[in-house]
């Protein structure tokens, strides 16, 4: 973008007498509005969604302020000088002992005045506030007051047309099996560890292993009994391996499988980002879990129903809500993949940082919209977090286009849709509207629930006018269940926490 120099509109004249015609229709000057600083704004490029902002404001006015100042101690009724009655001081005493105070105030309000104005005039969209020290700037004794600092802003780009777009949309009937492994998922927290007889390993069991973790023939750390459930996939603190149940499939104790782990972009060891180890599973037991019963205070504390049936009916819900998101995403991901293809801006790297931790409250937020359960969202946060700049720059363009659709279309979150939306979570959570208010507050998601239902509704508002072309879709397309464990492949890598598994009945 070239320099842009762009100096303040001055102030009308406020003697100026209106137009006799139109005298009645025009408003009489504010006699409380501040006086319109005469300043020049300069905005140049300073890099990926960075401005270099320098402001210069003219002299008259500052030494007005300054003269309004020490006018006003001169004048004062309590004692300024040493040796001088209040109100008798010379002026060249005042402005030589209270100079550097004065400054400082005169200072502060010009400034303020400044910024408040720069906001008022300059199309500047911040993304957070500038990098301005105040103590660091001086207010000189002679000339303009100068003052620079560079902002992080919106990306600059144009929206191709979104709309009619033409998508496809997953759709499912699910089956009675499907429905049975989701009951299971949901009863499994509430049921017992169990020796699996015979103990052969399969999805959903869980193993006590012994891991032996290697690159290129080197060990890198060696795990001992360590128990996991047994997923499609498992993520670890710093890697996931993709295939994890297939490759644990058929084992018994004793077998030692080999299971590759795709090792994350924020490890701390550089050589070994994005690299696949290898990762030995030593078997040494197999455990399944045993259902609980389903009484009627299991299923009405747990899940708020009363009897089998109406359960059957919670877990058909889940996975219809399920299902519900797996469109969301797909047509968003279409949406996004049409629209922000020409969109090649880039973004800084400390913006993303910045960004990572707000970027997963709200990827975690949305899964909780759709009916997952923590266990799982736990397993596809690990999944988030393996690769977080990259996910948090996509996350980061989407949310930076549907923000310029619902600009464009006039698009708002109003005070009402944030209720709503809290005693839906609270609804679905099975907690009071008051609780949630105060943890989304406390843990300051109420914003980022805010942009969720703006980019929401923007997206809504797209896909109302796009046709689709139904396929069909499985719970596997989204990559399966996701288990966790709390180590490490590599030991520089942050271990994060796993979740308990059932209570076990043999007491081990």
């Amino acid at each position: 973008m070239a320099d842009d120099t762009t100096p303040d509109t001055p102030a009308p004249d406020a003697d100026a007498a209106p137009d006799a015609a139109t005298a009645t229709a025009v408003a009489p000057p504010d006699a409380d509005a501040p006086e319109r600083l005469d300043q020049a704004v300069e905005i140049t490029d300073a890099g990926p969604c960075k401005k270099h902002i320098k402001v210069t404001v003219q002299r008259k006015q500052i030494d007005a302020r300054l003269d309004e100042k020490y006018t006003e101690l001169v004048r004062s009724d309590q004692p300024q000088v040493r040796g001088f009655r209040p109100g008798k001081a010379p002026r060249k005493l005042i402005v030589k002992q209270y100079h550097d105070s004065v400054s400082e105030d005169v200072k502060t309000q010009v400034l303020m005045a400044s910024l408040e104005q720069l906001a008022d005039e300059q199309k500047v969209s911040p993304l957070s506030p500038p990098n301005l020290d105040p103590n660091a700037i001086t207010l000189p004794d002679d000339g303009p007051f100068v003052y620079e600092f560079e902002i992080e802003v919106r990306p600059e780009f144009d929206l191709p047309d979104y709309k009619g777009l033409k998508l496809r949309r997953p759709t499912h009937t699910f089956t009675a099996a499907e429905v049975a492994a989701e009951q299971a998922r949901l009863l499994e927290p509430y049921g017992q560890l169990a020796p699996k007889d015979p103990p052969v390993v399969a999805l959903n069991d869980y193993v006590t292993a012994d891991v032996v973790i290697s690159f290129r023939g080197k060990e890198l750390n060696r795990l001992t009994e360590q128990r996991v459930k047994v997923e499609r996939q498992l993520a670890l603190s710093d890697g996931v391996a993709a295939d994890f149940g297939a490759k644990m499939a058929g084992a018994r104790p004793g077998d030692t499988r080999e299971v590759e782990i795709e090792l994350g972009q924020e490890l701390g060891a550089e050589g070994l980002r994005g690299q696949k180890v290898q990762a030995a599973f030593h078997v040494k037991d197999v455990k399944t879990v045993r259902p609980p019963e389903l009484t009627r205070d299991l299923l009405e504390d747990a899940f708020g129903v009363s009897n089998p049936d109406a359960f059957g009916e919670f877990v058909r819900t889940v996975l219809e809500r399920r299902l519900e998101y797996a469109q969301r995403q797909a047509a968003r991901k279409q949406v996004l993949d049409k629209i922000a293809a020409s969109s090649t801006w880039e973004l800084p790297q400390d913006m993303l940082r910045k960004q990572v931790r707000q970027t997963l409250a709200r990827k975690v937020m949305e899964m909780k919209n759709a009916g997952m359960g923590e266990e799982q969202i736990k397993g596809r946060r690990r999944l988030l977090e393996q690769d977080a700049l990259r996910s948090t720059a996509a996350a980061l363009k989407e949310h930076f286009v549907l923000q310029k659709v619902a600009e464009v279309e006039k698009v708002e979150v109003e005070e009402d849709d944030l209720d709503r939306e809290v005693e839906r979570i609270a609804d679905r959570s099975g907690e009071s509207v008051r609780k949630v208010r105060a943890r989304l507050e406390k843990e300051e998601l109420m914003e980022a629930l805010a942009t969720d239902l703006l980019e929401r509704k923007a997206l809504d508002l797209i896909l109302s006018g796009a046709t689709y072309e139904d396929y069909e879709w499985t719970p596997d397309d989204q990559g399966g269940e996701v288990a966790t464990l709390a180590a490490d492949a590599a030991p520089e890598a942050d271990a994060g926490a796993a979740p308990p598994p059932p209570a076990d009945d043999t007491g081990r």
